[in-house]
C-alpha cells in the first residue's frame, strides 16, 4: 500500500563557489611596492634625494655669474664636500640612536638655512668667507639614500632576495637622480634667475625629508629603544664598536673610494674631451648615457635572482667594471668620435650599478647591529672623496697629457677598487685566527 507521508523533494546542496584567487605582484619591484608605506616613504625619498645633483652645480653657476670666478666657485663647492666628509657620520650616528624622523628634520632645516644663506651671501655681495661658512653648513643633509636602505633592511630582513632587489632599485634611483638634477638645476639657473636652482632644490630637500619622516610605521627602531638591559660593561662596549672596526670593513670602504674615482675622473675627463671635439654643451648628455646604462643594469640586476656568495659576486662585479671601463679609453683612441665615445660610455656604465649593489649589500652584512646609517653613510662618504680626488687625478691628466689619455684613469680607478675588492674577499673568507692558549705552569716548577 502506498503510505500516506508525503515525500519531502531533496534539497540540492549549494555548490561551493571558488574562492577567489588573490592576485601576487609578479615582478620583484611590485612587490617590495606591496608592503605598506613603502611607496609613500619612497616617494618622499626621490623628492629628498633630486636637489642632491642640483645644489653643486647651481652653486658653481650663482657663485660664478656673480663674482666671475670659477676658482671660488670649486673652493667653496669642495669646501662643502670636504665639511660633510666629517660631518655625515656623525648625523647618521645620530640617527641610528635617536630615530631618523627626530634627526633627519632638524638637520635637512639646518642645511636649508645654510643654502639660504649662500644664495643671500651671493645676492648681496657679502665677503667670501661668508660663502664658505654658508655651504660648510649644508653639511648636515642627512644622507636620506642611506636612511631608505636602512628601512628596506628592517623591512626585509628575514628575506635575502628583497633586500638585493632593494638595493638594486635605490641605486637606479641614485642613477635616476644624477641624470636629472644637474640637468634641472643648469635648465633653472638659465631660464629663470642664477638663484633658482638653489631655491628649488631647497623646497625641494624640505618637502621630500617632511614626507619621509611622516612614514612612522616603516621606520626602523632607534637603538637605545632596542636595547635590552644588559649588563653596564657589554653595552659599553657594544656602543664602541665602530663600523670601521668590522672585519673587512676598511677595505670595503677603500674599494668604495675607487670606485668614487671612477665617476669623478669620468665627468671631467669627457667634460674636457667633448670641449676638444667643439662639443662642450653636449658633454651632459653625454654623461647622461653613462648614467642611463647604470640605472637600466642596476633594475635588471634586482629583478634576477644572484647566484654565488655576496663576496664571489661583488668581485666579478668590479672585474666586469674595470674590464668595461677600457671601452672609453679605446674609443678616443681609435675612433676619435663623441658618438664612439656615448655608445662606450653607455655599456660602461652597465657594470658600475651591480659593483654598487653588492658593495652595499656587503656594507649591510658588516655593519655592526644598531649601527646601519653610520655603515652606509661610511661609504658614501668614501665614494664622495673618491669623486672628488678621481675628478683632480683627471684635470690634471687632462692638462699634461691630454683628454684622449684622461680617459686612462677611471682605467686604473676601475682596477684599484678590483684590487681592493679581491682583498676584502679574502680579508673575510679565511676565519679569524685564534691564538694557542699559553700552557700553565705547574706548582713543581
Amino acid at each position: 500500500m502506498p503510505s500516506d507521508t508525503p515525500v519531502r523533494p531533496r534539497r540540492s546542496r549549494p555548490r561551493s563557489r571558488p574562492r577567489p584567487r588573490v592576485a601576487l605582484p609578479r615582478t620583484p619591484y611590485a612587490r617590495l611596492f606591496a608592503i605598506p608605506g613603502a611607496t609613500a616613504f619612497t616617494v618622499g625619498n626621490l623628492v629628498a634625494r633630486l636637489p642632491m645633483g642640483m645644489f653643486s652645480v647651481s652653486a658653481v653657476i650663482m657663485i660664478s655669474g656673480a663674482r666671475g670666478s670659477y676658482a671660488l666657485a670649486g673652493a667653496v663647492t669642495a669646501t662643502g664636500l670636504a665639511a660633510t666628509a666629517v660631518v655625515a657620520p656623525w648625523t647618521a650616528r645620530l640617527v641610528d640612536r635617536h630615530g631618523q624622523a627626530r634627526v633627519a628634520v632638524p638637520a635637512t632645516l639646518v642645511a636649508a638655512l645654510g643654502s639660504l644663506s649662500l644664495l643671500l651671501c651671493v645676492r648681496y655681495g657679502a665677503p667670501d668667507w661668508t660663502l664658505f661658512a654658508s655651504y660648510a653648513a649644508t653639511a648636515t643633509t642627512p644622507n636620506t639614500g642611506g636612511m631608505s636602505r636602512a628601512r628596506w633592511a628592517h623591512l626585509l630582513k628575514d628575506d635575502a632576495q628583497a633586500v638585493h632587489t632593494a638595493n638594486s632599485f635605490e641605486q637606479a634611483a641614485d642613477e635616476l637622480c644624477f641624470m636629472l638634477g644637474p640637468a634641472l638645476a643648469a635648465f633653472l639657473c638659465g631660464a629663470l634667475f642664477p638663484q633658482a636652482g638653489t631655491l628649488t632644490g631647497v623646497i625641494l630637500l624640505v618637502t621630500g625629508v617632511l614626507v619621509f619622516a611622516a612614514q612612522r610605521t616603516t621606520e626602523p627602531p632607534p637603538r637605545l629603544r632596542t636595547s635590552t638591559s644588559a649588563s653596564t660593561s657589554a653595552s659599553t662596549s657594544a656602543e664602541a664598536k665602530s663600523p670601521l672596526r668590522a672585519r673587512g670593513m676598511p677595505a670595503l670602504l677603500a674599494a668604495f673610494l675607487a670606485t668614487g674615482a671612477v665617476f669623478g675622473s669620468l665627468e671631467v675627463v669627457t667634460i674636457a674631451y667633448a670641449d676638444t671635439q667643439g662639443h662642450k654643451g653636449a658633454a651632459g648628455a653625454v654623461l647622461a648615457l653613462q648614467a642611463a646604462g647604470s640605472c637600466a643594469a642596476g633594475l635588471v640586476y634586482g629583478a634576477v635572482t644572484p647566484r654565488g656568495s655576496l663576496g664571489r659576486r661583488h668581485l666579478l662585479c668590479a672585474a666586469a667594471m674595470a674590464a668595461l671601463m677600457t671601452l672609453p679609453l679605446l674609443s678616443v683612441v681609435a675612433a676619435d668620435s663623441l658618438i664612439a665615445l656615448s655608445g662606450a660610455l653607455l655599456v660602461a656604465g652597465m657594470a658600475t650599478a651591480p659593483t654598487m649593489v653588492t658593495g652595499m649589500t656587503l656594507v649591510q652584512r658588516r655593519t655592526p647591529e644598531g649601527r646601519l646609517n653610520e655603515g652606509m653613510t661610511l661609504a658614501v662618504t668614501g665614494l664622495l672623496g673618491g669623486i672628488a680626488c678621481g675628478a683632480a687625478g683627471g684635470g690634471w691628466t687632462v692638462e699634461h697629457l691630454g683628454a684622449a689619455s684622461g680617459y686612462g684613469v677611471p682605467v686604473a680607478a676601475a682596477c684599484c677598487a678590483l684590487l681592493l675588492s679581491s682583498a676584502q674577499a679574502c680579508a673575510t673568507s679565511t676565519p679569524a685566527r685564534r691564538r694557542p692558549a699559553r700552557p700553565r705552569a705547574s706548582n713543581a716548577a
